[in-house]
């Protein structure tokens, strides 16, 4: 598998982030994936998922399939 340039992206975090120790995950959201990061490593690695995979994700969290 390839890399994927992720140079470009807009990250974007909650507004429920905590902005004082900045521990969030940063979203990026593409037309192809989803790739999420730890806003304290900015430049560290990415998971990457498909639009399908992220979606799933989502709708676990939200129907509370993870708690």
């Amino acid at each position: 598998m390839s890399a994927i340039d992720l140079s470009q992206v807009a990250w974007r975090r909650s507004a429920r982030c905590d902005t004082v120790n900045a521990g969030c995950v940063e979203v990026a959201m593409h037309e192809d994936f989803v790739a999420v990061r730890d806003s304290k490593d900015p430049g560290g690695p990415a998971l990457v998922f498909t639009r399908l995979e992220w979606q799933v994700f989502v709708d676990a969290v939200t129907s509370g399939e993870l708690a």
